[in-house]
């Protein structure tokens, strides 16, 4: 039977810390702020904006918000996140993604200072993630690592796989791991023989978005199981990418969902933000 990774233990810790830097800064004379815009009325999203709200209010950052009509215009969007690059209040930019169907998001992503780009996404920080040398990381993968050092589960030497391969979390997953120095393969859609794959993995990571994805016969025996995925099932209830009552019989360790990875993102978020604080 697996240990449960719990997010929200992890979460916590985390968040103290923060709180206390923040502190420590505010006495330094220096506020910490973040910008979050919104574009349109994605409810899912309007969902993730309130709870990165409260986040910022629980550890002590200035929260800045600002809610678009899904009609505002690439340039109009364009302006305001010129207009706060330029705003020393502001620490951080979070622009929420999906964007409307009319806007380049990466364009978007581009135009943020990457100085202030909490996300991770801006190609100079995704070059400086490659090199291992960087300020800012994605908020899911760094989360992750974060988890596995808070249950002292080594990285070093271990096979790890990753199923999935987007730019927000499989690919800075895969660096992430690689520079703990563990032995890194990334598995996708097209990967054949999956199975044979993920059977050799030591620490398993599932972000793939398909529930129920990653069954038991899947798992080496004693293999450390991290599930990234958020779906809902036939019911309607929030499930994972992996099987969990079935793995949670093979794996050493095994995060849930919820109360596993998701609350580590916005946290990892909250550090972000503080770290680009601290650079003024």
């Amino acid at each position: 039977m697996a240990e449960i990774i719990c997010g929200k233990t992890v979460s916590a810790a985390k968040r103290l810390d923060i709180k206390n830097r923040v502190e420590e800064l505010k006495n330094k004379g220096i506020t910490t702020g973040l910008a979050v815009i919104i574009v349109g009325n994605n409810s899912a999203s309007r969902v993730y904006v309130n709870n990165k709200k409260k986040a910022c209010e629980e550890v002590g950052i200035e929260s800045f918000e600002f809610a678009l009509p899904e009609e505002t215009t690439q340039e109009e969007l364009l302006n305001l996140i010129d207009k706060l690059n330029n705003d020393s209040k502001v620490d951080g930019i979070l622009c929420q993604l999906p964007l409307p169907s009319h806007i380049d998001e990466q364009a978007v992503i581009n135009s943020i200072d990457p100085k202030k780009d909490v996300d991770a996404f801006h190609p100079e920080n995704v070059g400086h993630i490659m090199i291992g040398d960087y300020t800012f990381l994605p908020c899911t993968p760094a989360g992750i690592m974060e988890m596995l050092k808070f249950y002292n589960i080594d990285v070093k030497g271990k096979k790890c796989v990753v199923i999935g391969r987007s730019n927000i979390v499989g690919k800075p997953m895969a660096m992430l791991l690689l520079k703990e120095n563990g032995t890194v393969e990334i598995c996708h859609s097209r990967t054949e023989n999956l199975k044979e794959e993920t059977l050799t993995a030591d620490i398993l990571v599932a972000a793939v978005g398909k529930a129920y994805f990653v069954t038991e016969d899947m798992v080496k025996d004693g293999a450390v199981v991290i599930d990234v995925g958020m779906n809902r099932n036939d019911e309607g209830k929030l499930c994972g990418d992996v099987d969990f009552d079935n793995v949670k019989e093979k794996a050493s360790f095994i995060t849930p969902v919820p109360g596993g990875v998701g609350p580590m993102t916005i946290t990892m978020l909250l550090e972000n933000t503080v770290r680009a604080a601290s650079q003024k």
